[in-house]
C-alpha cells in the first residue's frame, strides 16, 4: 500500500503508526496511515486485517 521511499513500516511493527497519514477525519478522531493502520485520538488503533489495538496511553 505505501509507494514511499523508504517504505513506512508495516502496520504490524511497533512503529507502525509511524506511517505517513493518506487521510484524516480530525472531528471524528482518526487518521488512516499509509500503511493500513487506522488510528483513534484515544491512541487506539485497528489493523488492516481488522484486528483491535487497544489503547496505549503514556502512564
Amino acid at each position: 500500500m505505501c509507494a514511499h521511499t523508504p517504505q513506512c513500516p508495516p502496520a504490524t511493527d511497533p512503529d507502525g503508526e509511524a506511517a505517513a497519514v493518506v487521510t484524516r477525519a480530525d472531528a471524528q478522531g482518526w487518521a488512516l496511515l499509509c500503511n493500513g493502520l487506522l488510528v483513534f485520538e484515544d491512541t487506539g488503533a485497528l489493523l488492516p486485517n481488522g484486528s483491535i489495538l487497544a489503547p496505549h496511553r503514556p502512564t
